[in-house]
């Protein structure tokens, strides 16, 4: 029987056993270090490097990991956590680059005002107690007292709870307080007056965050927070590489649906302490995701999500007993996931059109939650349209030579003066740069196309005199951060596949903007308002994001940063029925477009590949500013 293998992650010194073949990268996962992938360990995406002094613990360097490892970083001894299968006891160092930070994560966004009618009520109860002359059933004996009190004519029991009935009503001496759902279910019983203990819970599962309320349903107001990184993220880092884990196996699925539920009770645990709150006094939580995070967290299949024509297996909202999904909150409280719209437009995006109000205003608006999938709304009062924007993950860091997320350490900010290109950025918690976040890249783009160094193309100009501009391995990169600047002691830089890559993602932006705008009809000169929510889209600079077309060329006073709208969308509709009523009636009245099928698209997307754009017209604030060649 073989020994199995110590393998120990520097800095943190943590150490862990192996079995002979397994990947570094598994090692780290079963001892809890956080080593970068956007790929899930499958080797695609180069950015699990580690550094693994003793080459004989481990095997050979692999062709894919000389596809992702420049010949320099080879020669000192850097490998892909993925790709390097462990032999002997080993020693890892996980450097700067590779490590999962400490995440900038967006937890509030905009509240609006709805009615105080939550799902759950609390009464205080003192029942008459059973005598000869009396001999109703427990049950019987409490509707009848609830009928009388508050007027509740149809009333039924939770079968858990009913099993328990007998016992809480007598160790209560008859007096108590009960907890009904929906008007018509009791889902808990407690001894004494504890009718001013109602809380509730609100999650947003995001495809990289997962964040809680633990909210008041007396009053409205959050008392608790909470908030991770989704644990789903060891299977990927986007929602595609997710689906096609979870298509592996049944087993597989529900490893994604117990990691979500773990996530969700870990926000709970964060929340409630904050709060000084009992989870038990939770009795009823409302959940928003995207399509693919809704299926993973039912445990619904969702491979159907990743293949044309891309359908949810059901678009109503769901309710379900929180203690058959394992989220501890009251055991017979009740989980309401929001209803989604379509298979890449979900419950947080309804969230996001109720936390704007754009369906209850005469104003027209322009409504975008940035991310991998962009989602975009052209509507208000009358008519909504919505569209899927498939923009990538190079906001989040991902195919970007040192992209990464918004974790300390990374460039969030970036100038460039235009006579020098010398560069002035600021980071995460002010700490030394080790990588690049989206919303730099933004900048970043922005100010080379000012500054010339990037043409209309987006291509870099090598006929600028400044030695930031060099080739590496043939490819051209401009330097943003000199070794001697950086944590890692490495050069950070922007490569022209890096502008690339924000080419796709804002051409693919634009272009849902643009067809939705034709389709509805309207110009940019008709959006009364231009609301831009989530996490990315509320650290961006406005001026810089129309600069480079990522969105259209609208007065800067119309642009409003409502941040995690998912979040509070579902708060809404947990403190109030009249806003899941409207939600529900969201997802049906929202018309969905499917740009693939769209016959502009192509000629649309093609022209949006241009920085702002092929045609300058739709640009009027660039072109004053810049003179392109045509």
């Amino acid at each position: 029987m073989e020994k199995p293998i110590t393998v120990t992650f520097e800095p943190e010194g943590r150490r862990g056993r192996a079995a002979t073949g397994t990947s570094i990268f598994q090692a780290a996962r079963e001892v809890g270090v956080g080593i970068r992938s956007e790929c899930a360990g499958e080797g695609t995406c180069g950015k699990c490097k580690v550094i693994v002094k003793n080459k004989n613990a481990a095997n050979e360097v692999t062709d894919i990991e000389r596809e992702h490892l420049s010949s320099r970083e080879i020669n000192s001894d850097y490998r892909l956590a993925c790709r390097t299968i462990v032999k002997q006891n080993i020693t890892v160092m996980v450097p700067e680059e590779t490590r999962i930070g400490k995440r900038k994560i967006q937890i509030t966004g905009l509240e609006r005002p709805v009615p105080l009618n939550p799902s759950v009520k609390k009464f205080h109860v003192v029942l008459p107690k059973p005598t000869l002359s009396d001999v109703r059933p427990d049950f019987e004996r409490l509707r009848d007292s609830l009928k009388k009190e508050q007027g509740y004519k149809k009333l039924r029991v939770n079968y858990e709870l009913l099993k328990e009935l007998p016992d809480i009503l007598r160790n209560a001496n008859w007096d108590l307080t009960v907890t009904i759902w929906s008007d018509h279910v009791i889902i808990a019983a407690e001894a004494g007056d504890t009718s001013n203990k109602l809380l509730g819970l609100a999650i947003d599962v995001g495809t990289s965050k997962i964040v809680g309320y633990v909210v008041d349903l007396m009053t409205g107001q959050t008392v608790g927070v909470g908030f991770i990184e989704n644990p789903q993220i060891m299977h990927g880092e986007d929602v595609i590489s997710r689906i096609t884990f979870a298509m592996g196996s049944n087993e597989k699925l529900r490893v994604l649906q117990k990691l979500a539920v773990e996530g969700i009770n870990d926000v709970l645990h964060e929340a409630c302490t904050q709060a000084s709150a009992d989870p038990n006094n939770i009795y009823e939580a409302t959940i928003a995701g995207n399509t693919a995070m809704h299926h993973f967290l039912l445990g619904i299949q969702p491979k159907h999500l990743a293949f044309s024509p891309y359908t949810p297996a059901v678009r109503k909202s769901i309710e379900v007993k929180a203690e058959k999904l394992g989220i501890k909150i009251n055991r017979n409280g009740n989980v309401h996931v929001l209803p989604v719209i379509a298979g890449f437009v979900g419950a947080d995006a309804v969230g996001d059109v109720l936390s704007s109000g754009i369906h209850e205003s005469a104003e027209l608006s322009l409504l975008l939650d940035i991310g991998t999938n962009t989602e975009a709304f052209v509507g208000n009062a009358d008519d909504i349209l919505s569209c899927s924007c498939a923009s990538g993950p190079a906001f989040e860091g991902a195919h970007i030579k040192h992209g990464m997320k918004a974790v300390t350490g990374a460039i969030e900010k970036v100038r460039i003066i235009p006579d020098t290109y010398e560069v002035e950025y600021e980071t995460i918690d002010d700490m030394k740069p080790v990588g690049l976040c989206g919303s730099a890249m933004v900048d970043i783009v922005a100010e080379m196309l000012k500054s010339g160094i990037i043409n209309h193309h987006g291509r870099l100009n090598s006929d600028i005199e400044t030695s930031r501009l060099k080739t590496v391995d043939k490819v051209p990169e401009f330097v943003l951060a000199w070794e001697n600047e950086t944590a890692t002691e490495k050069e950070i830089t922007v490569t022209q596949k890096d502008i690339g890559e924000i080419q796709l993602a804002k051409a693919a932006m634009f272009t849902g903007c643009s067809i939705l705008m034709k389709r509805k009809n309207v110009k940019k000169e008709n959006f009364d308002r231009v609301f831009i929510a989530g996490a990315f889209g509320n650290y961006i600079n406005p001026e810089n994001a129309k600069f480079i077309g990522l969105v259209p060329d609208v007065p800067t006073e119309k642009i409003e940063f409502v941040g995690n709208t998912a979040i509070t969308g579902a708060k809404m509709v947990l403190v109030s029925r009249e806003a899941r009523e409207t939600a529900e009636a969201l997802s049906k009245r929202i018309r969905y477009l499917e740009l693939a099928a769209d016959p502009s698209f192509s000629s649309e997307f093609s022209q949006a590949l241009f920085f702002p754009h092929r045609d300058l017209d739709r640009f009027p604030s660039v072109r004053k500013y810049l003179k392109f060649e045509r």
